[in-house]
């Protein structure tokens, strides 16, 4: 339970004092009635060109396995029940015609655990969202009536590894540990690597393979990654989605004069621009791919804030 105290304190501190951060609002470049923010980049041509980068033929899952004991954000969890419905005491299903037996799923659970999409509904500020909805409209307890992550199409584009750690010299970035514009760009350099409006740019900084089965509550406590400024710089890129090998992105503890997860606000809220969290980019990298073809279909639930999500790259 410490890492949902730690957790708990650092956002408490910062949402109390969001009041003091507020700001006019500006409608979308999109237009004033769009609600699939940077999904708008999502285009033939830039299909096409993200094909391209397929020369081996082969695919690799982004997302993570989780279960009942996967930390997350609090107060989230989940819990899985396998029944086998109408089948008590062995009984078989003679209606198939034939002595037939099957299992079901009950799940239980919060959404935005393990690897996951933030829709635009996800973090906002002074009751304010994507585009300038507002809280009062948008978030009915049955599902966001606008922005909900069921809306947002296929997200297919050239994906990019920036590999923070390596720029940072090691092998796993310490919690809390940040990086932003500089050494963005010193990554993208040492890479050789062009970033491009329409890409989804995702951070290596070594997080998840380097924390989350040895050290799970450390690893959901807090974590590297980016600053503020550097939100705002990578936002002004106009890439698709940005995401890291972390649960939330963000350096937690932030640095000095930094806000919590204000990077969520500045990409989602300000910018339009999706949020990948706790995607496996490590193996990838091993296999000297830093550029992908990127393909996501989430799960269409009416109204979501957030998907579970496995994105594929293919290479």
């Amino acid at each position: 339970m410490k890492h949902k105290k730690i957790i708990g304190a650092v956002v408490a501190l910062t949402f109390g004092a969001t009041a003091a951060f507020a700001q006019d609002c500006t409608p979308s470049k999109w237009g004033a009635d769009d609600t699939i923010g940077s999904a708008n980049l999502v285009t033939p041509e830039r299909t096409m060109e993200a094909a391209k980068l397929i020369k081996q033929g082969k695919s690799m899952p982004l997302g993570i396995t989780i279960g009942s004991d996967t930390p997350a954000f609090p107060p989230r969890s989940l819990n899985l029940q396998i029944v086998q419905p109408n089948q008590q005491g062995g009984v078989k299903l003679s209606g198939f015609g034939y002595e037939g037996n099957y299992n079901d799923d009950l799940l239980q659970t919060w959404i935005g655990i393990g690897s996951q999409l933030d829709g635009l509904g996800h973090l906002g500020e002074n009751g304010s969202y994507y585009n300038c909805l507002d809280e009062k409209e948008i978030s009915v307890i049955t599902g966001l009536t606008k922005l909900g992550t069921h809306a947002v199409p296929p997200l297919v584009g050239r994906g990019v590894i920036l590999d923070m750690a390596a720029q940072a010299g090691v092998e796993v970035m310490q919690a809390g540990q940040s990086f932003g514009e500089e050494e963005i760009k010193a990554a993208a350099t040492a890479q050789g690597v062009e970033l491009r409006e329409g890409d989804i740019v995702l951070f290596h900084t070594g997080w998840t393979e380097g924390m989350f089965n040895s050290d799970p509550m450390a690893w959901g406590s807090a974590e590297p990654g980016i600053t503020n400024a550097g939100a705002v710089y990578i936002a002004s890129l106009n890439p698709m989605a940005v995401g890291a090998d972390t649960w939330g992105l963000d350096a937690v503890p932030p640095p000095a004069g930094d806000k919590v997860f204000y990077g969520h606000v500045t990409l989602l809220k300000e910018n339009g621009i999706y949020i990948l969290e706790t995607m496996n980019v490590g193996p990838l990298l091993r296999e000297g791919v830093d550029e992908f073809m990127f393909v996501l279909g989430q799960p269409r639930i009416q109204g979501t804030v957030q998907a579970m999500i496995n994105p594929v790259a293919l290479y």
